[in-house]
């Protein structure tokens, strides 16, 4: 009896136990398929080929592998002639035409515009390949429409990552524009529709949403910008030279026959009411003419390096390059002689040549200049007296803010993305003009327009859907009203890309709104074609902000505007709109290039306002 006993209470705690072991199994099981479940592509990952199930087409992960991540370890020892681009570089103008993945390197048939700007959080980068153009915008309009890329389609597939990635739009990132009492509630609305609508471009769960596709957190106007520039001006903020130069004492001797110039009078050449102060600005050109050498460093190899692309979206970068190069006014070859020095390489040969395509990583585009200014500052004892305060770069491409960041911090930076907040600071960098240029031989071909008696539409646009504002100025203006002739992508061929020139020689204003970035071509479009430019970009610093008055032949309006666009283009009277279109047709001189240099065009106003902010940066005690 005492034996039966003692059996079933054995078999009792048997039994418990394997109910307490099948427990466990069943909590881990279940916990295992929760992970699983919104996971599952990353669980997946870590089990070997043959035993995890194919990727499916368009997911996140599957865009990744080893030999995408590849880093270049030592660009700078690398020849070029020996690596695998040389089948990929006959020269330029092959470049230009052939490149399949440069759509802004445009073909002369090609309409427009073909600006597909990206700005991501770091590090995440989204490929800038197959760059949209008017021709594409049905395939190609925004980055949630590359399936290939697989953002979109991979969070649409697993319901439990909504939360979290709502749970983003629950904080901080809601803060991103600003607006006055004024505002409408109908704008903020489109806003906020904007913000929602990306959560589908977020990468996986906890990363930042696309900046591009945001509005800015905070808006610096056109009015602070002026005290930022006046107080700049006033306090010189680089960093003293380790050691002193006799051209740093040329540069001090100049600053205060510029600070105290005789006054201009009746000068053919500048029309006064474009300029700041245009007494100084021809004195500072005169000085500038008459002072300034400037070395070209030799190191660097093609394409990177001394090969300018002189056709496309791009084509200032490439301009100044070549026309710099190809000097004999400033360029000395004895750099003991120079009161600054260039770095010549093209932020967008940089990108083609070395972003790994879908890598999703451009940190090795900042790594190989930041190779390149660590070799110069072994090579050279000039970058290291001033820490690269005396040292300028000129770059268009959207990256070039990022790939220059902390390594060339102190340096003088001629960029296409003057963004206030992304880095660029007023007073020291030079605001490049974007110029899209069709024709390399003649980059003045259909230069001019209609007088202002015969301009019959009130304003023009038309172009992709690039970022978050564009959608949101069609919406409000796009066929609701005949004498605001605003439009998406004008249809492809040549036809439609001579009617896009034409609506622009036959508008009073031409609205200018940011794409992914703050900077548009349609600027310097718009004074190309004798119309006058209408900017709807918060934080963007015009170009050469330094010296010209862009009240006198622009409108810069806030982003928050949109809805009262007409009424504000009406509320300027014809006197005033008379006069702003005659300062267009006089400030068209400071914005072509041509093939040889000549006096106040655009070669010689960005390499001007180059000096000018080193003028006014120098400091010596």
């Amino acid at each position: 009896m005492e034996c039966s006993f003692q059996f079933l209470k054995l078999c009792h705690i048997e039994t418990r136990r394997r109910l307490l072991v099948l427990g466990v199994v069943a909590v881990t099981y279940l916990l295992f398929q929760w992970l699983l479940l919104p996971y599952e592509n990353a669980l997946r990952s870590l089990l070997p080929q043959s035993q995890g199930p194919k990727q499916v087409t368009g997911s996140f992960l599957a865009v990744h592998s080893s030999t995408k991540s590849v880093m270049v370890r030592n660009p700078l020892t690398v020849n070029s002639s020996d690596s695998i681009y040389r089948s990929r570089f006959g020269g330029v103008d092959k470049y230009a035409h052939n490149s399949s993945r440069g759509g802004e390197i445009a073909r002369d048939n090609e309409p427009k515009e073909m600006e597909a700007r990206y700005d991501f959080p770091e590090p995440i980068v989204l490929s800038k390949d197959e760059i949209s153009t008017e021709n594409t915008l049905e395939e190609n309009t925004t980055l949630t429409a590359k399936n290939s890329e697989g953002v979109k389609t991979a969070f649409l597939s697993s319901p439990l990552i909504l939360p979290a990635a709502a749970s983003l739009i629950k904080g901080t990132d809601l803060n991103y524009l600003v607006f006055n009492a004024s505002s409408s509630a109908s704008l903020e609305s489109d806003v906020m529709t904007m913000k929602n609508s990306s959560v589908t471009t977020i990468t996986s769960p906890g990363k930042k949403k696309m900046r591009c596709n945001m509005p800015p957190k905070s808006i610096t106007s056109i009015h602070e910008m002026n005290h930022i520039l006046v107080r700049h001006h006033a306090k010189a903020r680089a960093m003293r030279p380790r050691w002193s130069s006799v051209r740093d004492q040329d540069i001090l001797a100049v600053k205060s026959q510029i600070e105290h110039p005789p006054v201009a009078k009746n000068d053919r050449e500048l029309y006064a009411p474009l300029f700041r102060n245009v007494s100084m600005f021809k004195r500072s050109y005169e000085l500038m003419e008459r002072t300034l050498k400037v070395y070209i460093y030799k190191e660097g190899n093609k394409p990177i390096f001394h090969q300018p692309i002189l056709k496309g979206l791009y084509a200032s970068e490439g301009w100044f390059m070549k026309l710099m190069e190809g000097n004999r006014r400033f360029v000395v070859k004895d750099p003991q002689k120079a009161h600054l020095f260039y770095m010549p390489f093209s932020s967008r040969m940089l990108e083609f040549t070395l972003y790994v395509r879908n890598s999703h990583n451009r940190t090795n585009l900042r790594q190989y200049l930041k190779e390149y200014s660590e070799t110069i500052a072994a090579k050279y004892p000039y970058w290291n007296r001033t820490d690269g305060a005396d040292h300028f770069l000129v770059a268009c491409h959207d990256w070039a803010p990022y790939e220059t960041r902390h390594h060339m911090e102190r340096c003088i930076k001629a960029l296409c993305n003057a963004d206030v907040t992304q880095g660029f600071k007023i007073g020291r960098d030079v605001s490049l003009p974007e110029t899209y240029v069709r024709s390399a031989r003649n980059p003045l071909r259909d230069l001019g327009g209609k007088p202002a008696s015969e301009r019959q539409a009130l304003a023009f646009y038309a172009g992709n859907m690039h970022g978050y504002l564009r959608p949101i100025l069609l919406k409000y203006w796009k066929n609701k009203d005949p004498d605001m002739k605003i439009f998406g992508p004008m249809p492809p061929g040549v036809s439609s890309k001579m009617n896009y020139i034409e609506h622009m020689k036959s508008s009073k204003y031409c609205i200018c709104p940011k794409g992914y970035e703050v900077n548009s071509p349609r600027v310097v479009e718009a004074i190309f074609y004798e119309c006058i430019p209408v900017i709807i970009s918060d934080n963007f610093v015009p170009p050469f902000f330094e010296v010209l008055d862009w009240r006198a032949f622009s409108l810069i309006l806030a982003e928050k505007d949109i809805p009262n666009l007409k009424d504000i283009l009406l509320s300027i009277p014809e006197e005033k709109y008379l006069q702003m279109q005659l300062s267009v047709r006089k400030v068209q001189k400071h914005f072509v290039w041509h093939p040889k240099p000549i006096k106040y065009d655009l070669f010689h106003m960005t390499l001007h306002s180059i000096w000018y902010n080193r003028v006014f940066q120098i400091k010596l005690r």
